[in-house]
């Protein structure tokens, strides 16, 4: 049921991240540069289905946290999330039996690869989000009563700690002060869990997905096509916008990037203008008149509209044109809790989430 990723499978990994990132998460290629290096020294990585996983075997979700636009400037050694890993080990008094990836998204949707790489552990073929989201508490694991604590943090400069909190909205708080102080970026073991709470909470399938949605990018594109409308018909997405940027306000604050993005439209969208709303992830987008077209929980997901290539918040500039696509979240985020835990009403929007194609 598993299988074996090498160095040749991060592009189309990276790829598919970097569009399930929903603009946020962290650029991929800085993952995908750590993960090459480390299974250039060790070795492919196994992917394993979860259902494989015993279920009193410790699992770890390993992951950075902190705004995108630090790790653009800061690249990360690698030895930073092993000595959270190790902290995380110590102070449970267990070694951790599989690795997890904690969103689809993103920079956090390579990370994983290095550390088992490095660690020699498989890495189970699931996320906690399907996509990414900006707090560390917006995951299936809390849906499913998953403590997020004990949680361990390191830096680039050698600092490490380990926290245990009351919830994990607290961890999100904690966590997040102690990160804006390292610098605006840190490397983090967390959530651990047994093989049996992952099986019952993690979405599953999604390495396998990221991998298949960068393939899809790179056959498209060397069939001078763009991407966009193969992977709306494999997502079951919605062709939201196509325009040029015209604005971009954007602002790291609180340990986030924070911003909004106006996009002028081109071809059937001539005339219509579209803001999007971002947090590190788009997470609104919205007509000139304020009539919302898709917002979180479901994914926003921007191509460069000339290349096909995803595009980051960070990379978002004037003049850029851009294909906007909705994708409907997990049926997870859909309910109740996962409307409550990063639905629209969060993030202080006062709309009711509508669900595409709902």
């Amino acid at each position: 049921m598993g299988y074996d990723v090498t160095a040749e499978d991060l592009d189309a990994i990276a790829l598919g991240g970097a569009f399930l990132g929903t603009g946020g998460g962290g650029d991929p290629y800085i993952g995908k540069l750590m993960a090459r290096n480390a299974l250039a020294d060790s070795g492919p990585v196994r992917v394993i289905d979860a259902d494989e996983v015993d279920d009193d075997t410790l699992c770890v979700p390993v992951f950075m946290m902190g705004a995108p636009t630090v790790m653009v400037e800061k690249l990360p050694s690698g030895d930073e999330i092993l000595k959270a890993l190790a902290e995380l080990e110590q102070f449970l008094g267990q070694k951790a039996g599989a690795l997890i990836c904690v969103e689809a998204g993103g920079l956090n949707s390579t990370i994983p690869y290095a550390v088992a790489a490095t660690t020699g552990l498989p890495l189970i073929d699931g996320d906690g989000m399907g996509r990414a989201f900006p707090e560390l508490q917006m995951v299936s694991f809390t849906m499913h009563d998953i403590a997020a604590t004990p949680l361990a943090l390191a830096d680039d400069k050698g600092n490490s700690t380990v926290f245990s909190t009351i919830d994990n909205a607290w961890t999100e708080r904690l966590a997040r002060a102690v990160t804006v102080q390292m610098g605006g970026a840190a490397l983090v073991a967390a959530y651990p869990m047994s093989g049996a709470q992952m099986k019952a909470s993690i979405l599953r399938r999604t390495m396998t997905l990221i991998r298949d949605i960068g393939q899809t990018i790179l056959s498209s594109r060397a069939r001078s096509e763009h991407p966009g409308p193969a992977l709306r018909g494999k997502l079951g997405g919605t062709h939201l916008f196509t325009g040029r940027v015209t604005d971009v306000e954007r602002a790291t604050t609180g340990g986030f990037a924070r911003g909004t993005l106006k996009v002028r439209g081109v071809d059937a969208f001539h005339g219509q203008d579209m803001v999007v709303r971002f947090q590190n992830e788009f997470l609104l987008a919205e007509t000139a008149q304020g009539e919302v077209v898709c917002s979180t929980p479901d994914l926003i997901c921007a191509l460069d509209a000339d290349m096909g290539m995803p595009v980051t918040t960070e990379q978002l500039r004037y003049g850029l044109m851009i294909e906007l696509t909705g994708v409907p979240s997990d049926p997870q985020w859909r309910t109740p809790a996962g409307i409550a835990l990063a639905g629209p009403g969060y993030f202080g929007y006062d709309h009711a989430f509508h669900p595409l194609g709902g």
